[in-house]
Order: structure tokens, then sequence, then C-alpha cells
């Protein structure tokens, strides 16, 4: 089979990231912190302005990209999937937006440094633009691990998809989607 898997909120855990980090870039900014529960974006989960959003992904994308870690026994799982015969295929939306100056250009040399100190493995690893539906159709995608809603919306009415639960895409649901909520689940449902 074969399996993809996002990086963001599936491999790691965005949505604790942006919570911790977002309310410490709040403190250090003199922002009143007000988390608005259940939103996808940043900005709109603080509400600050693009200015905001991406002063905080300046300060923390590449601590983020580089240094956060993975979700617990995210690698395990993976290794004995690849065991088993399954390929991995990670099709991230990681770009350079949000990166300091000094460090852009640099986000596929991070993401895949990032991949072998975390120990994941992988088949193949996919940069995306836009949905990620056609690069699961064009590479022949069994199941796609996801958490981002609009990407489950658009890969599941071609592909099932398993929803890393978070707050932000609670509400979603449909044919294909499947909830999870850890990696050993995950496991379980594709053994």
């Amino acid at each position: 089979m074969k399996i993809g898997v996002d990086i963001d909120g599936v491999l790691t855990d965005i949505e604790r990231f942006v919570v911790d980090y977002g309310s410490k870039f709040c403190v250090e900014k003199g922002i009143p912190i007000k988390i608005k529960e259940g939103e996808y974006d940043e900005k709109d989960s603080f509400g600050w302005s693009e200015e905001q959003s991406l002063e905080f992904w300046n300060t923390y994308l590449e601590y983020y990209v580089t240094k956060y870690k993975t979700r617990e026994f995210a690698a395990e799982i993976i290794h004995k999937l690849r065991q088993e015969g399954h390929e991995i295929y990670i099709i991230t939306a990681r770009n350079e937006w949000g990166l300091p100056p000094k460090s852009v250009g640099k986000m596929r040399q991070f993401v895949e440094k990032w991949l072998e100190d975390e120990k994941i493995e992988y088949d193949r690893l996919i940069y995306t633009e836009g949905s990620k539906l056609k690069y699961c159709v064009g590479n022949y995608i069994d199941v796609m691990i996801e958490d981002c809603p609009q990407n489950i919306i658009d890969i599941s009415s071609k592909i099932k998809v398993l929803c890393y639960h978070c707050i932000y895409n609670h509400k979603v649901k449909g044919k294909n989607i499947e909830r999870v909520y850890s990696w050993n689940e995950i496991y379980q449902k594709l053994s």
C-alpha cells in the first residue's frame, strides 16, 4: 500500500506548537492573548495581522522545522509499516514563507535533515503547492494521513483519508474520511 503522510499536524503537533509559541510571541510583543479555538490559521486563532503572523513565523519557523519533535510513536510506526512492505510518501506543503531572510532557500534542506534526525523513514518526499489531491492521485496514493481541513475534503473526493484529529478539523466528516487520534491507532487501522 502507498501511504501518504503529511508533516505539519500529522508528524508534528503544529496545533500545540502554535498555541505555545503563539502565546509566547504575544507576551513578548505585548499582544493580549485571546485564542479563538477551532481555527486552522494562526492569524485567525490569535487575531493577528498579516505582519504579526509573518513576524511570528520569522521568529519561530526555523526552530519549528529543524528542532521541534515528532508526535509520539510516529517514527516507530512508520518503520513498522515499511518493514511490512508499505511505501511511505511524505507529502508536504512546506515552503519558504515565514523563514527569516538568512534562511530563505533552505527549507528543503531543513526538512530532509529533520526527517533524518527524527528517524522518519520514507520512500519519496513530495513538496506541494495548492491542493494535495493531484499529488496523491499522480503518485497512486492508497490512503493519505492529513490534518488540514481543506486538504482532507479535497483528497477524500478520490482517496481514503485518515484525518489526524485536531481541534481545527473536528467538524470535518464525509465519505472516505476516518478520524484517528494517535500513531498507534493509525497502525491498527492500516494493518
